[in-house]
């Protein structure tokens, strides 16, 4: 091969060899490179044997192999090898060559990384990449951000790759400028973390509650996947709930009750809490993992504390489709914080992000795709200005329709000591959320009444604050009034 490749990618672990097979297979030549020079023998006598893929045994290979403006894609461990390696490249490079993060970067390092990049004269890309190690061989989730100037160069290869909706519109699209990309990333990671969680509290109650077996939950989550709950997560769920080990019994049944993460569900949650956003549901799934890994405290503590016995004895089949719309009800809080987070993150950072192409950008390819998706582009298509998805009309009824179940499950699980923290939470901020005057009242005045923080009053216009001597032994001198 003596022609140019058209982009060039660092990093073969098994997210970087499945995009570059994908790209090859889109007609693309691509350019590769490892820190361990076997994995790119390995790789080029192997999976990309007689490909249009050229092997580089040095970065300075890589990068004199790419036609210009040079697009180098990184699918390296994020952190400190990231910046390591931009490092390394900017001497290598031109004014308008492009340098590419495809992994699970903090958003505030590519606004910062964006910003280093530009000030070379070179331009920036932090994209997230969802759908896992087939999603990237065989069409994943892109969102792109950072140098702007950029995108007309990557569309073509990234919408190539990218997966496709029924009318053939790719799920890849520009996100926003500098970290947009990966904060949008870093949001669908929070959703995903939530739905997880969700999922995963519907098979606590259906198992522990209700006495069922795999292969009985196996039955229901395949009903619900043909249904309004259609999603990639329901689906895994329900093929993971019939997979038998080799003794013939179920698998899941084997695994250890034990959840790791990799912190971008915890990124999610503190983003919420910078900017002020009741993240509640996400939050609740990331602390859920973290309790899941003091296993050895639970198994000791279960034999300490007491609770009720799990008993039922309503109707059943009732009873699995108030569980069925408990969940669909939390979902869509999920995406209802989800995108609520998105908005604040908009006005804070200067974005102009496109929520319906997000929502596109999410239908195929990635780990939460679902099947209302569509609905929430459609919400942001009749109202661009809508504050909350709970307000649009779908969604209104939606919720509404199935708070009665939701309500229901949530009772059963409080009273037989089944924990539901994400189904609650979600149900606590859908009453939170629709109640006109919350107890924050007392609230202010406790902070007032402790360290003069003032308060606001409903016979006074909005804006005025007010401190008053509530034990007569304090004076008139009020703190002054803000909100981190």
């Amino acid at each position: 091969m003596n022609k140019l490749s058209d982009i060039g990618l660092i990093g073969l672990a098994v997210m970087g060899e499945n995009l570059v097979l994908n790209m090859e297979s889109k007609g693309f030549q691509v350019s590769v490179y490892n820190r361990s020079a076997q994995k790119v023998v390995d790789f080029i006598s192997g999976r990309a044997m007689n490909k249009k893929i050229v092997g580089a045994h040095s970065i300075e290979e890589l990068v004199s192999s790419l036609a210009r403006p040079r697009k180098v894609m990184l699918m390296i461990k994020a952190g400190k090898a990231i910046d390591e390696m931009i490092e390394i490249l900017i001497p290598l490079l031109e004014p308008g060559d492009i340098i590419i993060d495809g992994g699970n970067t903090h958003f505030p390092d590519t606004n910062r990384r964006t910003a280093l990049v530009e000030s070379k004269g070179l331009l920036y890309i932090g994209t997230g990449v969802s759908g896992g190690e087939e999603g990237a061989l065989l069409g994943p989730s892109i969102m792109p951000g950072g140098s702007k100037e950029a995108w007309p160069a990557v569309k073509p290869i990234f919408q190539s790759i990218a997966a496709k909706v029924d009318d053939g519109t790719p799920c890849c699209d520009w996100v926003g400028e500098n970290g947009a990309g990966h904060f949008v990333k870093m949001v669908h990671n929070g959703i995903e973390y939530g739905d997880m969680q969700l999922i995963t509290e519907a098979y606590q109650v259906m198992r522990d509650l209700l006495g069922l077996s795999a292969d009985e939950m196996h039955q229901i989550f395949k009903e619900w996947n043909e249904g309004e709950l259609n999603s990639y997560l329901i689906e895994i769920t329900r093929d993971i709930l019939a997979f038998k080990d080799t003794d013939g019994k179920p698998l899941v049944d084997k695994i250890l009750d034990t959840a790791g993460q990799k912190g971008t569900g915890k990124w999610t949650g503190v983003a919420a809490l910078d900017l002020g956003i009741p993240l509640t549901l996400i939050g609740e799934a990331v602390f859920s993992r973290c309790l899941s890994a003091v296993k050895n405290e639970r198994v000791n503590a279960s034999k300490i504390l007491n609770g009720p016995a799990p008993a039922f004895s309503g109707d059943k089949a009732k009873f699995i489709n108030d569980i069925k719309d408990a969940l669909y009800a939390s979902k869509i809080v999920s995406y209802a914080q989800g995108y609520a987070l998105m908005q604040a993150a908009a006005e804070e950072y200067k974005w102009k992000l496109n929520y319906g192409g997000i929502a596109l950008m999410w239908r195929g390819g990635c780990i939460i795709r679902s099947s209302f998706l569509g609905k929430i582009k459609e919400a942001f298509d009749n109202n661009t200005t809508i504050t909350n998805l709970l307000l649009d009309p779908f969604f209104k009824e939606k919720v509404e329709k199935a708070q009665k179940g939701w309500r229901n499950v949530v009772s059963a699980a409080v009273i037989n000591g089944i924990p539901v923290p994400a189904i609650s939470s979600a149900l606590g901020y859908f009453d939170g959320y629709r109640c006109e005057k919350l107890p924050a009242n007392l609230l202010q005045a406790q902070r007032d009444y402790f360290g003069a923080h003032t308060y606001e009053r409903t016979d006074k216009p909005r804006g005025e604050f007010f401190h008053t001597n509530w034990t007569g032994r304090g004076g008139t001198t009020a703190s002054s009034t803000y909100n981190v």
